[in-house]
Parts: C-alpha cells; structure tokens; sequence
C-alpha cells in the first residue's frame, strides 16, 4: 500500500464495503468454508476425545467457539451493514483475541510431546502472552478510534499497526513450529529399527507444517497489498483450516508415543474425515510428565506413556502392554 493510502480507512470498515459483486462474492465463500470448517470441528473435538481436558482440547476449543464463529460472523455484518458499527467492531475483536493467539497457543500445547525443556516451554509460554499484550490493546484502541474519530494520524496508526500485528503473529507461528519440527525430527532419529515408518512420517509432519506456513504467507500478502476486506475473510479461513490441520498433527504425534497400537476397525474410520485418526488421540498428551516420574534413563521416552491415557478400546486391545508399564513405573522398593 502506497503512503496516501495508509491514511484512509480501509475498506469496508466505516459504513460497510461498496466494492464490486466479486469480491463480495469471495467473502462470502471465504467466510462460509470458515463457519463450516469451525461447525466440524467443534463437532469433532467431542466425538474425539473421551475426557474434556488438558490444554489442547481447551485452547482448540476455544479458537474454534470464541474464535472462529465470532470472528466470521462480526465481519459479515460489518461488511454488508447487517448490525451496528460497535457490536461487529465488538465482536470481531473478541473472535481476533481469542482466534489469533489462540493458534499459537494450540501450537505451543502440543510442544510438550517433543520438548523436554522446561526453559523453552516457559519462553514460548510468555512470549506468547507478552505478544498478545502489546500487540492487542494498541490494536483494539486504534480499531474503536479509526471508526469513530477518523482523524489522519489515528488512520495512519491503525494501517501501520494492523499490519505489523499480522506480521508479528505469523512471526511467531514459524517460530513456534520451527521448534516443534526441528524436536520432532530429533526425536524421531531416536527409532533406528522403524526406519521406513519414521521417515515417512518425518515427511508427512513437514508437509503439514509447510502448509501451515504458506497459508500465513498468503494471509501476509493479501494484506501488504492492500486488499482489507478479502484478508479479514481469509483470515477466519485461514485459521480454521490450520486448526483442522492440527488434528492431523496430533494424530501423527501420538502414533509416534505409541510404540505399539491396535489397528482400528473400519467401521471407526466411517465415523471421521480422512484426516483424522480417531485411535490415536487420547484424553490428554499435551504435557509431557513430570521429572520425577519419567521413566528411567536407560528406557526410551516413548515407552513411559501411561495407559490410563490411551482410548478405552486400546486399554481393553493391550492387556500385556499395561501389565508391563505398570511393572516398569513401580517402586523397586
């Protein structure tokens, strides 16, 4: 965007948007594959998982039902005057608080499966909260003002911040999942014996997160050149597609932590999309156990998952798998 035009207000956001029938039709397709893609997962996630617990289930709850839907839905009545200016301004700015470092946090729950630091966790942690803060509150502030003072200075503001807010938030996500791959790939270099499975799944993880990427980059280009109202009804897309993404993260991690698991019947399969794999998620594997009581160090870390976490139908399938993890996590005493 050229300097002038970082002194208007985006399009759409005063008075709705009066652009061409295309571009509206675009909008309304990007925002109902949004509303669709958060509909099924939310349905998902409580068809998945037994327990509703643990940070990953909670935080990718929340994206999809503080999030997404909001989000969507605030910019629809934005855009083509369906509500007041201050309740979809309230709303979209809700649905963004909890969508956008909702993802980071979602990628930062899974870090405990590969991450055994402590130090890392906790820096990934508060550069998450500490990002939000300041990238948050001058956002929302700039948001209300370009609305309803519309003064040259705060229009220039809000362009210039919306854009770094973006460019920060995208940042932050490929840093994020730059540690989860490069752990990843170190620990899968721990399964010598299972060379063919490792390196496919190696690749299978890396595909997944490249998508993640590019799907940043485009939201990034969209929005430097200036297209206002096509990138807020990406954005919501966007991110629900990163958040459907994550079940097949999960789903490849998990199978890693279980070195041995039962195959699931068809008829299971029938029940989910493709993308997920509903016998590898359990009630919850976000967090990695604690010092005290990992297994010893002779052992690998994948064998020490407890059994009390797997679905019911793998504790029924593995009677001689409990017998030994429970014989292994006994005081020798």
């Amino acid at each position: 965007m050229v300097p002038s035009e970082l002194s208007k207000p985006p399009d759409g956001l005063i008075g709705g948007y009066k652009g061409d029938l295309t571009v509206r039709i675009i909008m309304i397709v990007f925002s109902s594959i949004a509303l669709y893609n958060a509909i099924e997962l939310f349905i998902l996630l409580f068809l998945t998982f037994q327990h509703y617990r643990g940070l990953y289930f909670w935080t990718l709850l929340l994206s999809v039902v503080l999030g997404v839907i909001p989000h969507t839905i605030a910019y629809i009545l934005e855009f083509f005057s369906l509500a007041p200016l201050w309740l979809s301004l309230t709303l979209g700015t809700i649905g963004f608080y909890v969508m956008v470092p909702g993802q980071s946090l979602v990628l930062y729950s899974r870090l405990h499966l590969v991450v055994q630091s402590h130090k890392l966790l906790r820096f990934v942690l508060w550069l998450i909260i500490i990002d939000a803060v300041l990238l948050l509150i001058p956002t929302t502030i700039l948001t209300f003002a370009t609305a309803y003072v519309g003064t040259v200075p705060i229009i220039r503001g809000y362009n210039v911040m919306e854009r770094l807010q973006l460019a920060w938030f995208c940042t932050q996500e490929f840093l994020i999942s730059g540690i989860y791959i490069s752990e990843t790939v170190k620990l899968l270099r721990l399964m010598p014996d299972k060379e063919r499975r490792r390196t496919r799944i190696m690749y299978e993880l890396l595909a997944i997160n490249f998508v993640i990427i590019m799907l940043d980059v485009a939201l990034l280009v969209v929005e430097y050149i200036g297209y206002y109202s096509l990138q807020t009804t990406l954005k919501p897309m966007v991110y629900s597609i990163k958040l459907k993404l994550e079940f097949a993260v999960l789903g490849k991690l998990v199978s890693l932590v279980q070195t041995q698991h039962s195959q699931p019947t068809s008829t299971e399969h029938d029940e989910y999309p493709n993308f997920v794999d509903p016998s590898q998620f359990t009630s919850d594997v976000t967090h990695a156990a604690p010092v005290n009581s990992r297994v010893p160090r002779g052992m690998s870390a994948w064998n020490g998952i407890s059994m009390e976490s797997l679905p019911s139908s793998e504790q029924r399938m593995r009677p001689s798998t409990r017998s030994r993890l429970s014989s292994d996590t006994e005081d020798p005493a």
